[in-house]
């Protein structure tokens, strides 16, 4: 089996306990990403996911300051298809690689906001941007293991001889995660993701899903190359009615046109389809301990696990146990968070799990 790994999430955009609610709000900071970051290392997290759009401040940037303030953890950051030219991308990240020792993960996205994607220049739509993200990724694993020059000739892209340095330290290139819930972002895992995310989910659903890409990923080769786990939030209190209060006050001042933004501004995402689904069909609790509240308020992972630390460390086991060994969490206020999951959630699933994690 593999190793278990954790994630957590730098709120670049700010943070808050209320969304909504003015006085609840925490401006986005470097003071505040340093608290996050801090935090997240201390509690044992491996890996941090770096946001992208346009409320949050330029992932690589942010993403390299954070490396350079912090010893382990690796910032997970995005490569976009059709923002880099994927030549320069690859000497990026293979610089990153370089001058952090190491300590550099690759979010494969193609979906987002489609307006958002528009006003920013990118005239390619969604079934176009997993094509060219396929053949981008494509061209990166070959500059980064090709010895010699590098000719490609693609729908997108043609290379003439292209070579890079340096190479990446982690060989032979670093991990590729993938969170999508559409037919082409699983196929693009099946050949390409070290690690495929889902998002909140049943865990029987998750299990079929698992097998699913698995059988995708055996035209390539790579069944038992590529692994798979959860994006989703946590709120935990030692005191279960203290955990459900947080969760209550973190979407009660929420506004009807928050509410609206999340159902019409993401409506090509099929990851978001399915979390808004699954609240219409399950109400407010899919699991005892598993939420769906925060999908009013918040696209993407809006899944809660909630409770007090049994019952999170028993909700995140039953997706441990349908299958996934990569959990990337967040929760609010994120430093706060990520302090409680160290000290009260990571060391039941140490125990339970006896040789998949660190204690």
């Amino acid at each position: 089996m593999r190793p278990l790994e954790f994630g957590w999430y730098l709120p670049t955009h700010g943070d808050t306990t209320a969304y909504g609610l003015a006085e609840a709000q925490v401006a986005g900071s470097p003071e505040l990403c340093e608290r996050v970051v801090k935090a997240a290392e201390q509690a044992g997290f491996e890996y941090l996911l770096i946001p992208v759009g346009s409320t949050c401040w330029e992932a690589w940037i942010a993403g390299a300051f954070m490396a350079a303030r912090s010893v382990r953890i690796k910032p997970l950051i995005a490569a976009r298809p059709g923002y880099i030219n994927p030549v320069l991308m690859a000497k990026m990240i293979s610089t990153f690689d370089q001058m952090s020792g190491g300590r550099i993960s690759i979010n494969l996205i193609a979906g987002q906001n489609e307006s958002e994607v528009e006003a920013e220049g990118v005239r390619y739509a969604k079934e176009e941007r997993y094509a060219l993200m396929e053949e981008e990724v494509s061209i990166l694993k070959a500059l980064w293991t090709t010895r010699g020059p590098v000719h490609f000739q693609g729908k997108f892209h043609t290379l003439s001889g292209a070579h890079i340095r340096p190479r990446p330290q982690q060989q032979p290139f670093p991990k590729f995660y993938l969170g999508g819930g559409s037919r082409q972002a699983w196929e693009v895992s099946a050949k390409h993701s070290d690690v495929h995310l889902f998002w909140g989910d049943l865990p029987e659903r998750i299990a079929a899903n698992i097998a699913e890409i698995r059988a995708l990923a055996r035209a390539h080769d790579r069944e038992d190359e590529i692994g798979f786990g959860m994006r989703l939030q946590v709120i935990c209190r030692e005191d279960e009615s203290e955990a459900w209060a947080a969760a209550d006050q973190l979407v009660r001042h929420a506004s009807e046109r928050q509410k609206q933004d999340v159902q019409t501004l993401y409506y090509n995402s099929v990851a978001n389809q399915r979390v808004q689904q699954l609240a219409r069909e399950h109400g407010d609790l899919l699991l005892p301990h598993l939420w769906t509240g925060i999908t009013k308020v918040r696209p993407g992972a809006g899944i809660a696990v909630v409770g007090n630390p049994a019952q999170c460390a028993a909700t995140l086991q039953q997706f441990i146990d349908a299958g996934c060994h990569s959990f990337c969490l967040s929760g609010y206020l994120h430093d706060e968070e990520a302090e409680r999951f160290g000290r009260l959630i990571r060391p039941i699933l140490a125990a339970n799990n006896r040789g998949r994690l660190a204690a």
